[in-house]
């Protein structure tokens, strides 16, 4: 992988441990790269802002050699879900695509919205047919405004 200005590299390792792969990762402050093959090869990039969460998997086979891999989820069109597979220190690797994530998040002002709803929590207030009306206002500053038991229920506008 010749590209300048990379902040981290890596190959994919073998079960040994090394390096003797034909996927090779690249990372810049932009964009995460990933290119495998041999004779036909493919070039892969996903900009860093579009990857919305990232974990850290490690069997024990690769704690004994040093590896992990990392699974990114992302909105990414062609890479969708992918993993960075079987890299050295992927402790400080994870941490470097984590803070390159927020930043480049940040400076493109792309903002996450998570799905707060579950159906393993209690949902007090939540209307059972539609968990996302809830049964009381939420007034600025998020103090939640008590219910008017003599208002009429078909006047309210949700």
């Amino acid at each position: 992988m010749k590209r300048n200005n990379l902040l981290w590299h890596d190959r994919k390792r073998n079960f040994l441990g090394l390096p003797w792969s034909f996927t090779v990762y690249g990372l810049d402050k932009n964009r995460l790269f990933i290119e495998r093959g041999f004779l036909s090869t493919t070039d892969d990039e996903v900009r860093l802002y579009r990857i919305t969460d990232i974990s850290l998997s490690r069997s024990l086979w690769q704690k004994i050699i040093g590896t992990g891999t990392i699974h990114c989820t992302s909105a990414d069109k062609t890479m969708m879900n992918f993993d960075i597979t079987n890299i050295k220190h992927p402790y400080d690797a994870k941490e470097l695509l984590s803070n390159l994530i927020e930043t480049s998040r940040k400076e493109n002002r792309v903002y996450a919205r998570e799905n707060m709803y579950s159906s393993h929590h209690d949902h007090s207030g939540m209307d059972a047919e539609n968990p996302d009306v809830f049964d009381h206002e939420i007034m600025p500053g998020g103090d939640i405004m008590p219910e008017d038991d003599d208002a009429d229920d078909n006047d309210r506008n949700f």
